[in-house]
């Protein structure tokens, strides 16, 4: 009960420690104005100001909730027929945390099957489990999720190029109880860039290499290009479907303020003008940044700018 409290605790003071991040923003940027100037700040400013820091303390609670990214342990492909899987030393399968045995995972072409060891308890979608059941895969968009350890372990089979992996989370992984916190660049409108949407044909597709050796055929509706510092800027758009469309672009930042591998942004669907807001503020990194077991797509060739994003969310756990 004590580790559990200091843990809550630890994830608490980072939570706190972002706010704390966030308003020492704000008091950089009001440091730099007058006192006539600060009381002149528009309401829209102070109101942007509030948005930033609100959707940064919001990353970090979402990072660090109960089967957030920082909750990862593990990532195991099902290379044979049948895996063992669980926590001895004698499992096929080993994960970090949890029963000493699971069960067995059994592949028959796509599909995944899981026969779970007699008495443990563990739970399939939030239900208790009996018996054998076929699991569906990320790639139907809900996942079948097998519970352990009264919860605070998740298992789902996730598929990449017609390969399947078993992706496990459990509320004590260290990376989630040890979180180190956020570190982002003060929020700065001159960051806030209008685009304009250059459409593609329909069906055009990007492809996009992952982190994992892989490359996905992804929709690539069209590009949003940008003036800064006299230059124009081009960056392919992605389309995940829902309200926003996906950027993941590297700058002259990656591999040093931020991480290597390039950040993500998502910004609005165009309006009837063909604009689009581009707020830099709110890149933030993929979730490979956090953990050896994700599985991210990495930035295009097309998405590799020339051009220093000095905004945003900066590399993790490395002092500033």
């Amino acid at each position: 009960m004590k580790t559990k409290m200091h843990a809550e605790m630890s994830i608490a003071k980072a939570t706190v420690g972002a706010l704390i991040l966030a308003l020492l923003a704000l008091v950089g940027c009001s440091e730099k104005k007058t006192p006539a100037e600060d009381a002149a700040m528009s309401a829209a400013e102070a109101q942007y100001l509030s948005d930033e820091n609100l959707w940064r303390i919001q990353r970090q609670e979402d990072l660090t909730a109960p089967d957030g990214w920082s909750s990862l342990i593990g990532l195991h492909w099902l290379t044979l027929k049948s895996h063992y899987v669980g926590s001895s030393a004698r499992s096929g399968i080993r994960l970090a945390m949890g029963p000493e045995s699971l069960g067995m995972f059994t592949r028959d072409g796509n599909r995944v099957f899981f026969t779970p060891e007699p008495g443990v308890p563990l739970t399939l979608d939030g239900e208790p489990l009996k018996g054998r059941v076929e699991l569906k895969d990320d790639s139907t968009g809900a996942p079948s999720v097998v519970g352990f350890d009264e919860g605070k372990g998740k298992l789902t089979v996730i598929e990449r190029a017609g390969n399947r992996a078993l992706r496990v989370k459990h509320a004590d992984a260290p990376t989630r109880l040890q979180f180190k916190g956020l570190e982002y660049w003060p929020p700065n409108r001159d960051w806030r860039v209008e685009a304009t949407f250059v459409p593609h044909p329909a069906g055009t597709v990007l492809p996009i290499a992952t982190i994992i050796g892989t490359t996905e055929n992804t929709p690539n509706p069209g590009a949003l290009e940008f003036q800064r510092d006299g230059k124009t800027f081009r960056i392919e758009a992605l389309d995940p479907g829902g309200d926003t469309l996906s950027l993941i672009i590297a700058d002259r930042t990656s591999g040093h303020e931020t991480y290597g591998a390039g950040r993500y942004l998502d910004v609005p669907r165009p309006d009837a003008k063909g604009k689009v807001m581009i707020d830099f503020n709110r890149a933030y990194n993929p979730p490979c940044a956090f953990t050896p077991f994700a599985t991210c797509p990495l930035p295009p060739n097309e998405n590799r700018l020339d051009l220093a994003i000095t905004a945003g969310e900066k590399r993790y756990g490395v002092k500033h």
